[in-house]
Order: structure tokens, then C-alpha cells, then sequence
């Protein structure tokens, strides 16, 4: 019985350079950070504060989505063969987390002023509030031609988006405690905020880790894959598939396929690999192939 392995690249398809938009994020929300601080405590305000804090949550996320993205460009070596190409999908992971604890300190906080509300300076909460959405909004709309295809920047995205959301909630409190005097209102807005984040960070940690533990990602069907693979003349059985994140942008494939007859190999792995990169998305195919008249018993099919 012959053995013949293939090993295919696909076109690249690493995250474009979003340099500008993690530069442009990180200073300026920097900077946004230190004036919501100073004007959180002259102002007494919890959701200024929360904001705050929730904002260097963030500029730790563009920080390490940046790196993963720099990292997943460097060559691969003896010692890493697929490069840092894996450093986006911890990079997404350690994104979710962020999030997650920043909502669960803005939600502690809000539920202890329940009890014990605090009068807020409404009009500059209002102000450093809609400076705070400007910020923000720009910010994930730089993100946003890349959140579909990747995670790492879906992450970078979701934290802008997040935070300019949460500015909002902070302006809506502000205008309503002046004219109504409803001081329980401020730690009420960042509760119902905190939980909208949530709802929209579970799909992120869930992707995120699905990907850290080699699951099929997103948007590959493997059944489909498996369909087509089957339906190639002369293929009598195809076992031992696998699909794999290598990165939040890139899917790799293993698969061993028996086949009635071998003598057009090259043709069809040719046809195979770039089929497979343009209908699938898989980026790095690794195909091999025996000659049989029966089916393969030696290792059963469990991989589906």
C-alpha cells in the first residue's frame, strides 16, 4: 500500500495592519482615562469612575491585540513551526476576560451604592461622558471592517464598542439625575449596562476558547467538508479529518483519503487544496493519500 503526503499553504490571509487604529485607541483613551478619573472624583461619580475603569480594561486589550497581531507576522522557526500565529486567539481569550471582570467590578460597585446613593455632579458627568462616546465611537469604527473575520479584532472592537455604549448610559443618567434628582439612577445605568456587556462578551469567551481548544471555528462546516471530500471520484473513504484554528484568521486541515487509484495524485491535490482554501477558508491543508480496494480498518472514524 502507497503512501503519498501533501502539505499545501493557501493564500495569506494575516489581519490587515490596524497599527493606526491600536495607536489612535490606545493614546487617546489613555488620555481619556486620566481626565474621567480626576473629573469621577470631583464629581462624585460612580459611572465616571466605572467608566475609568472599565477604559484601562480596555487599553490592556488593544495593547495585547496589537502584540498578537505583530507577533502573528513573525516567521515560524525550528522551535515554533506555525510562527506566534496562536498568540490572536489568547489575545482574544484574555480580551472576553478583561471585559468580564470589568463588569463584574462596575456591577459590585453599582449594587453597594444601591444602598447608599451618592449625589452626582450631573453636567460633568454629561460632558466628559459624550467626549468619552466621540472617543470610543471612532475608535471601534477603525475596528470594524475587521470584526467578522477575526476575533482578536472583534475583541479590540467590542471593547470600543462597549465602552461608547456605557458613555451613553452615562450621559442618559446625568440629563435624567438633573432633572429628577434620582440619585439611585447612576448605579442603576451601570448595572443594566454592565449586563447588555455581558450578553455581547459570552460569545466572544465562547469562540475564544472553542479556538484555544482546537475546535472547528466559526463558520466551517465540517460535515460539508466531509460531504465533498467523499463525492471526488475514485475516493472510496476519507477518515482521520480534522479542522483547527491556527489563529483567529487562519484554519488548518489534516485528513487521510483512500482512493481506488493513485495515478493522477498531483492533479488532484492541486485541485483538493485550492479548493478547499477557496469554498472553506482552510488556509494550510495536509492531505495524504493510500491506494485501496477496501476500507481502511486500522483507525475508525471518530473525528466528526
Amino acid at each position: 500500500m502507497s503512501h503519498h503526503h501533501h502539505h499545501h499553504h493557501g493564500h495569506s490571509h494575516s489581519p490587515a495592519n490596524y497599527g493606526f487604529a491600536f495607536g489612535f485607541g490606545i493614546i487617546l483613551n489613555t488620555i481619556y482615562i486620566i481626565v474621567e478619573i480626576i473629573y469621577g472624583f470631583l464629581g462624585d461619580s460612580l459611572s465616571l469612575l466605572a467608566d475609568a475603569g472599565h477604559n484601562v480594561s480596555d487599553v490592556l486589550g488593544l495593547v495585547i491585540a496589537w502584540i498578537a497581531v505583530w507577533l502573528g507576522k513573525k516567521a515560524p522557526s525550528e522551535k515554533r513551526t506555525y510562527g506566534y500565529k496562536r498568540s490572536s486567539i489568547l489575545s482574544a481569550l484574555f480580551n472576553a476576560v478583561f471585559l468580564l471582570v470589568a463588569i463584574g467590578a462596575i456591577a459590585l460597585e453599582a449594587i453597594q451604592r444601591f444602598s447608599d446613593p451618592q449625589p452626582v455632579a450631573g453636567k460633568t458627568v454629561i460632558i466628559v461622558a459624550l467626549i468619552g462616546i466621540v472617543i470610543n465611537t471612532l475608535t471601534a469604527l477603525l475596528f470594524m471592517s475587521g470584526r467578522k473575520n477575526d476575533l482578536n479584532i472583534r475583541g479590540a472592537f467590542m471593547h470600543m464598542a462597549a465602552d461608547a455604549v456605557v458613555s451613553l448610559g452615562v450621559v442618559v443618567a446625568g440629563f435624567v439625575i438633573i432633572w429628577t434628582g434620582w440619585q439611585w439612577l447612576d448605579p442603576l445605568v451601570s448595572l443594566v449596562i454592565s449586563i447588555v456587556i455581558l450578553f455581547g462578551t459570552w460569545g466572544l469567551l465562547k469562540e475564544s476558547i472553542n479556538l484555544s481548544l482546537d475546535a472547528v471555528p466559526e463558520g466551517i462546516d465540517i460535515r460539508k467538508i466531509k460531504n465533498y471530500l467523499r463525492n471526488i471520484p475514485t475516493v472510496l473513504e476519507v477518515h482521520d479529518l480534522h479542522v483547527w484554528g491556527m489563529s483567529t484568521t487562519e484554519a488548518a486541515l489534516t485528513v487521510h483519503l483512500i482512493r481506488s487509484e493513485i495515478e493522477n495524485n498531483d492533479e488532484l491535490l492541486q485541485k483538493l487544496t485550492r479548493e478547499l482554501h477557496d469554498q472553506f477558508g482552510i488556509e494550510h491543508a495536509t492531505i495524504q493519500i493510500e491506494k485501496g480496494t477496501f476500507a481502511c480498518s486500522l483507525q475508525p472514524d471518530g473525528t466528526i
